[in-house]
């Protein structure tokens, strides 16, 4: 596991601190670690989507109904 040192903003820290002690996290590494898979899993989904959009302006026109369209975005994002 790499090892960092950063350096925080007073208000970033004091929520951090307020996360810790709500239990909603047992530390602020472990806090600070869930917010890195949240950025990359919103990351991999703007990825995705970006693609999928980039491919719909080349392709032209499409069959599909504006349902079934979000029904395939909702399935990623919610697994």
């Amino acid at each position: 596991m790499a090892r960092q040192s950063i350096s925080l903003t007073e208000p970033n820290d004091e929520w951090l601190k307020a996360q810790v002690e709500n239990q909603e996290y047992s530390s602020k590494r472990e806090l600070v670690n869930d917010l890195i898979r949240q950025a990359r899993k919103q990351q991999a989904e703007i990825d995705w989507l970006r693609a999928k959009l980039e491919k719909a302006e080349n392709s032209g026109f499409t069959n599909r109904t504006k349902d079934q369209i979000l029904k395939e975005a909702k399935k990623l994002i919610n697994g």
